[in-house]
């Protein structure tokens, strides 16, 4: 498997946030994923977040990329859902896919909305963050250094996952999905179990001073330390989602928080500021298990 860098922090009890998993394609090829242990221990749900390995892209896009708008060839793309299809257990038609704008905006998702976004076309735009209780479902988000937030409800069986950037993180995605479930499915905070997925990291994240204030104002001083010169800040979206979903009433056991960093590990996952924004996306998947 690919030497992953992680990035410790002090924000999980447990040593192992993050498992990687390979599998073999049919043509052979190992394909290499990620999933949390947290989500695998509710027993409703299948999730994980895709790597570069195991997919058919070329040259920048190399090799499992999940984007169409950015170069690469349509046909490749709909080759590697093929693939993440077969280690998922599931088929392309039963996806449904974001369409991601740095917005805090939720959409409930239900079956009719299968295959919108890869086979075929949305009737839904500007949604960062979809929400469901119907089984056989799989949503799909994407990224390339933003924050993916799965959320899972074990008790009324209903599945969130969002799109999180610093945008989406300033906004408090995090809560606003909470709320959605509460207002969709009867969810209760306390019965949540949520993760911060692989996303870049607090050391790699220079902002301007007016990105930063605002996260200043509203979580404290330790998520952006002083950067390397004058008006820069390191800020870090781990951390802040983490504060979110706790201020919006989830346990901390309750949540796990990356410690791979994309922008680090940027030959093994995607990443926008490492690649000067010449690459494509790995994806986020989550379904509720029949």
């Amino acid at each position: 498997m690919f030497q992953i860098e992680r990035t410790v922090r002090e924000y999980n009890q447990n040593n192992q946030v993050l498992r990687q998993n390979c599998v073999l394609t049919k043509s052979g090829d190992a394909l290499e994923y990620l999933t949390f242990p947290l989500l695998e221990e509710t027993g409703i749900v299948k999730h994980l977040f895709t790597t570069r390995t195991g997919g058919v892209s070329t040259g920048e896009f190399s090799a499992m990329n999940f984007s169409v708008d950015r170069g690469d060839s349509s046909k490749n793309v709909l080759e590697n859902y093929g693939r993440i299809a077969e280690a998922f257990g599931c088929r392309v038609e039963d996806m449904a896919a974001s369409h991601q704008t740095h917005t805090t905006n939720i959409r409930r998702m239900t079956a009719s909305d299968k295959g919108k976004g890869i086979l075929r076309p949305r009737d839904y735009s500007d949604v960062d963050g979809m929400v469901t209780d119907e089984a056989g479902l799989v949503l799909v988000t994407f990224y390339a250094d933003c924050v993916p937030l799965y959320f899972v409800d074990p008790v009324h069986r209903a599945i969130g996952l969002a799109h999180s950037g610093w945008r989406g993180t300033v906004g408090r995605m995090g809560e606003r999905m909470v709320q959605a479930m509460e207002k969709h499915f009867g969810s209760r905070p306390e019965d949540l179990y949520a993760a911060v997925g692989p996303s870049i990291c607090r050391d790699c994240y220079e902002v301007s001073e007016d990105v930063a204030v605002q996260f200043i104002r509203m979580l404290g001083e330790e998520v952006a330390a002083p950067g390397k010169g004058p008006g820069k800040y390191q800020l870090d979206l781990w951390l802040a989602n983490k504060l979110i979903l706790e201020q919006a009433g989830l346990p901390p056991s309750h949540i796990a928080v990356t410690d791979i960093c994309t922008c680090h590990n940027s030959d093994y996952l995607f990443s926008h500021r490492a690649s000067g924004g010449r690459r494509g996306n790995v994806a986020a998947f989550l379904a509720l298990k029949d």
